[in-house]
């Protein structure tokens, strides 16, 4: 069964920074090209950052580039997100999701196929 599990939300203080993980199971993470998106309350789910299945290609979403950056450990089986100076506009439900397409594109949340249950980040004084 092919599964993503991701951990590591809180509530941080602006400014602060957080580092969410993705676990993978029943699939290798190396085989597919891996995101996050996120998702605020009453609005759309977006993406935040691509990892292609080759592992050296990443996109940003424009707000948070510079601030967040995505990694992978294929021996763990594991992505993370890595986020910096955060905002209050930061704050949402962040999910990790897999395609089998080798290239991240405009990793919009249609081309995923498997999606974790969300991990919630609040940034707030």
């Amino acid at each position: 069964q092919l599964q993503l599990v991701e951990s590591g939300g809180d509530l941080v203080q602006p400014g602060g920074s957080l580092r969410l993980s993705c676990v993978a199971s029943g699939f290798s993470v190396d085989d597919y090209s891996i995101a996050w998106f996120r998702q605020a309350p009453g609005k759309g789910r977006e993406g935040v950052s691509c990892s292609s299945h080759f592992g050296d290609i990443t996109n940003y979403e424009d707000s948070v580039r510079g601030r967040f950056t995505i990694s992978r450990n294929n021996a763990a089986n594991t992505v993370f997100l890595q986020m910096d100076s955060l905002k209050p506009e930061d704050t949402a439900i962040y999910y990790c999701a897999a395609k089998t397409s080798p290239f991240c594109g405009g990793f919009q949340p249609l081309e995923f196929t498997y999606w974790g249950q969300g991990t919630q980040v609040t940034v707030s004084s």
